[in-house]
């Protein structure tokens, strides 16, 4: 039987981000039709992932992962045709990402890759910043989608770079949020009010726009997620892999790891990775935490072991 295909659009994930971007294409006039593994009371819910992709040809996944994303393509490869174009969002390793664009093409599709920036206020405002690589007529075919959130659209080269520089940014963001708890922790240990460090940190070169989000939010102990500590957490287990494969010590997207793996270890894993700043300030401790966090200023207990990536990688498994 002969199918038709509409030009249609169809948003896979309604999480955080999923549902948002789903608003700002219907906004601009767009058919939008969805699918989430949970069911939502939404406009044009279908009923599974292979009947989303029979009736659009244009699909935007949001998953969380690297298994996440082929689980997803696999489901979907077999009613792809080349009327069709994934839209790939996750941020996952450089080597998905091709696995998952080799996959799409052998039905004749196309894969556009597109990690983007911005989070839940961005996703909120249409402010999103989209990261893309893929054959370049497929890019500008999707860009008008990609523009109904986004501020700006950074065209990045081959599958799997985008991938690559999206990671390298968070490296950037996870590492300038935990070096501004560690400050944090040095003003408000030294009796000036946290309130001063961030007018001062609003003069200084070294701000950006994540430290104007986080710091404030750090200081009322807000850990609403906008970015999680599993998902940041997941970037800096990929960053750490790359960093091993070329044979690089990432002393500092180590350490960014380490202090994530032990939010998630303590079931704060759905909280925004800015929670990292608990381990250092005690306003912003749970009381357990506090009854365990020694005096910053008393002697250092010994040293324990580092772990060793294996053992990190299993834990995070």
């Amino acid at each position: 039987m002969t199918r038709t295909i509409r030009k249609s659009v169809g948003i896979i994930g309604l999480g955080i981000i999923g549902r948002r971007i789903a608003d700002h294409l219907r906004h601009q006039g767009l058919s939008v039709f969805v699918w989430n593994r949970t069911p939502r009371p939404v406009p044009n819910f279908v009923g599974s992932p292979a009947e989303l992709a029979q009736t659009c040809n244009y699909l935007q996944i949001f998953v969380s992962d690297d298994d996440a994303l082929m689980r997803m393509i696999q489901t979907i490869s077999m009613s792809l045709t080349p009327h069709h174009i994934v839209i790939a969002h996750p941020t996952v390793s450089p080597d998905t990402m091709r696995e998952a664009a080799a996959l799409v093409e052998r039905r004749g599709a196309r894969l556009v890759e597109a990690p983007f920036t911005g989070s839940k206020l961005g996703a909120e405002k249409g402010q999103l910043v989209y990261y893309v690589s893929g054959d370049e007529a497929a890019v500008n075919e999707v860009r008008p989608l990609l523009q109904a959130s986004s501020k700006a659209i950074v065209d990045i080269g081959a599958i799997g770079d985008a991938s690559i520089i999206k990671i390298a940014t968070n490296m950037v963001t996870a590492a300038s949020v935990q070096g501004a708890a560690e400050a944090m922790a040095i003003v408000h240990y030294s009796g000036i009010p946290l309130e001063k460090f961030a007018d001062a940190l609003k003069q200084n070169s070294s701000n950006s726009g994540t430290l104007d989000l986080k710091v404030p939010r750090i200081i009322s102990a807000d850990f609403e997620p906008h970015f999680s500590v599993k998902h940041m957490l997941k970037d800096m287990q990929i960053a750490n892999r790359m960093g091993r494969h070329f044979d690089l010590d990432l002393t500092v997207a180590g350490a960014t790891r380490d202090r994530l793996l032990d939010e998630a270890r303590q079931g704060r894993g759905d909280d925004d990775y800015s929670s990292i700043a608990r381990r250092f300030l005690p306003f912003v401790q749970t009381p357990e935490m506090a009854e365990q966090q020694p005096d910053l200023f008393s002697p250092r207990p010994a040293e324990v072991p580092h772990e060793s990536p294996e053992f990190v990688e299993e834990q995070l498994a």
